[in-house]
């Protein structure tokens, strides 16, 4: 059928080695990504394969590459970024394949594994809460980098996890940043040493894309450069 007014959509279908479908839908006004991908899952393709939950730009899991860009599908509006007449829709860059527009995030969720960014405290739930001065200058720095809601969009910017899916990757190391300002976290040593270990902290090339493009207007970019003060430090005290 014949659509006046159409977007030309093209869509990843398949794993590792799918291929492009393109279909065409219709154009509507303050139209979302999200709202294609659902309208191709319902009109076209019912098998489509793709993640979402809330909507509304709080959840992150709708996370997908739109011409390139990885992006929350919800919150981006095709207006803003179709190219050429074309939107292409993909699976964020970095990760592993399932099918479609579904990857795994199994490899983002183990580097924070590996950067030793757990919260460790001393307290338990029987104790009271421990008191932390929120004007404290570590408390502000911790503060910063707070809102990280996991969505792997700046895993998927970095060009650095691209060439060696063993660096860590900027958001454990932006979680690491907000723990080693934290003075109820006990083991910081620990963190500290997990972060700076081979493919850590000091791999990163500055590039900044992943403040560029996290939804939450976070800078990993600014944690990792505080992680690699604190080191200089370190070793100028001789620790």
């Amino acid at each position: 059928m014949k659509i006046d007014n159409a977007l030309q959509v093209r869509v990843w279908r398949g794993g590792k080695n799918g291929y492009w479908s393109e279909y065409a839908v219709e154009a509507r006004d303050n139209q979302t990504v999200l709202d294609v991908v659902t309208e191709i899952q319902r009109k076209f393709e019912p098998s489509l394969a793709y993640r979402f939950a809330c909507r509304v730009g709080v959840c992150g899991s709708c996370a997908m590459t739109v011409n390139g860009q990885p992006r929350w599908t919800c919150r981006t509006h095709v207006r803003r970024v179709i190219h050429d007449e074309l939107l292409t829709i993909e699976p964020l860059r970095n990760l592993p394949r399932i099918k479609d527009l579904v990857c795994d995030l199994e490899p983002f969720i183990q580097t924070w594994q590996r950067a030793g960014a757990i919260f460790q405290g001393q307290t338990t739930r029987n104790d009271r809460p421990q008191k932390v001065n929120p004007e404290s200058s570590s408390r502000k720095l911790a503060d910063s980098a707070l809102q990280c809601i996991n969505c792997a969009v700046c895993y998927s910017a970095c060009d650095v996890v691209y060439w060696n899916r063993r660096y860590i990757g900027p958001a454990a190391l932006n979680r690491v940043w907000t723990l080693l300002n934290d003075e109820r976290h006990t083991a910081q040593q620990e963190t500290f040493n997990k972060a700076f270990s081979r493919d850590g902290c000091g791999s990163c090339h500055s590039h900044g894309n992943c403040t560029r493009y996290c939804p939450v207007e976070l800078s990993p970019a600014n944690s990792i450069a505080g992680l690699k003060k604190l080191a200089f430090i370190s070793v100028k005290n001789g620790k």
